[in-house]
């Protein structure tokens, strides 16, 4: 078993046993509601301790009932929950187009041993798709070029050494490419 397999394995048993360890040894059960928020036991605990207490402010918008407020409550978690992996996801696309790039460079012997800008490596990656994709339809070029001229045979042969060598040099014919 893989090491992140472990820790994944062992947070999400954690999570469990937060989950259902209160439940099962009976925590709150001398409360009225056992399981309110933080809000509740912050008012009792200071009506308490300063009966006169008056609070400085008080809620834009108080729902009718306790199940509206926690539907609220879990529509503001499922958004936050959202915009983080959001991000998290934007970010490790960046990382994996990177690691393409970068991949493309080596393989197209073009890489330097400094590591790149972000958006150096995504103009090189584009760069190296170019000159692959015009490496690759040279020779179809050359050969429509020929087909196209007819009877001039020295302007169609030129014009196919020109495409050659402007290939990228990789010093292939384009009988080697395939």
């Amino acid at each position: 078993m893989k090491r992140n397999t472990k820790i994944n394995a062992l947070l999400l048993l954690a999570v469990a046993a937060l989950a259902v360890l209160p439940l099962a040894l009976g925590l709150g059960d001398h409360k009225e509601e056992p399981f309110t928020g933080a809000d509740g036991e912050a008012e009792t605990a200071i009506t308490e301790i300063e009966p006169d207490y008056e609070p400085w402010f008080s809620p834009l918008y108080e729902p009718p009932s306790g199940e509206i407020e926690s539907a609220l409550f879990s529509l503001q978690a499922a958004l936050g929950a959202g915009v983080l992996a959001y991000y998290f996801g934007i970010h490790r696309g960046r990382r994996q187009g990177e690691a393409r790039a970068r991949a493309l460079l080596d393989a197209a012997g073009e890489a330097d041993t400094a590591p790149a800008k972000p958006v150096d490596v995504a103009v090189a990656a584009s760069t190296a798709r170019a000159a692959a994709t015009a490496a690759a339809s040279a020779p179809a070029a050359a050969a429509a070029s020929k087909g196209a001229s007819g009877a001039s045979g020295a302007s169609g042969a030129s014009g196919a050494s020109g495409d050659e060598g402007s290939s990228g040099g990789s010093g292939e014919s384009s009988a080697g490419r395939g």
